[in-house]
């Protein structure tokens, strides 16, 4: 699985990284007993705040793919889903203008602006979504004087692509039917 729960703000390569870190770390010998010592934290880690939901919500999902969205759970799971299809950049784009429509200042919101351009809107860009021309167009046109409504269009299209394609393929998946167990 790409993300966890605990791990949400990782991309999907930074998660890999940190494995591969961590089994070369693991599989290295140890030049003493001193190696062997596991340190425990000092707090006990909190729990995750994504409680697991129950299979009457879960069954809700199917047919509401904002709801799914609003639950954090639901949105890990789809996440941990879209990721290991390698298509991620759909729900990393809705969660990103998510966070951006939360943004007060006008200077973090050019800030974030420009980082969801580069990342996900300009052509070639390293999470390019799937959008038309027009869309296109018209967010750039948006960008010129960012405000929380910039990317409506193109969230509100991204937001039906996953609702017509990614979500029958993540109810059909076994990410799906674990939660309904």
């Amino acid at each position: 699985m790409c993300k966890g729960l605990a791990a949400l703000p990782h991309t999907c390569l930074e998660r890999a990284k940190e494995i591969k870190t961590k089994l070369g770390t693991l599989l290295q010998k140890p030049d003493s007993a001193i190696d062997f010592i596991i340190p425990y934290p000092e707090k006990p880690e909190k729990p995750s705040k994504a409680l697991k939901p129950s299979p009457e919500e879960v069954l809700q999902w199917r047919d509401s793919l904002e709801k799914l969205l609003q639950n954090p759970y639901g949105l890990a799971s789809f996440r941990s889903f879209l990721c290991s299809e390698f298509s991620e950049e759909n729900v990393e784009f809705w969660v990103a203008c998510e966070d951006y429509k939360k943004t007060k200042s006008p200077v973090k919101m050019e800030e974030k602006a420009k980082r969801i351009y580069e990342e996900f809107i300009q052509t070639e860009a390293p999470k390019e979504v799937n959008i038309d021309h027009f869309t296109k167009a018209v967010t750039m046109k948006n960008l010129v004087e960012p405000s929380p409504s910039s990317f409506d269009m193109a969230q509100k299209r991204i937001f039906a692509l996953m609702e017509k394609d990614s979500l029958p393929r993540f109810v059909r998946s076994e990410f799906y039917q674990e939660l309904i167990k």
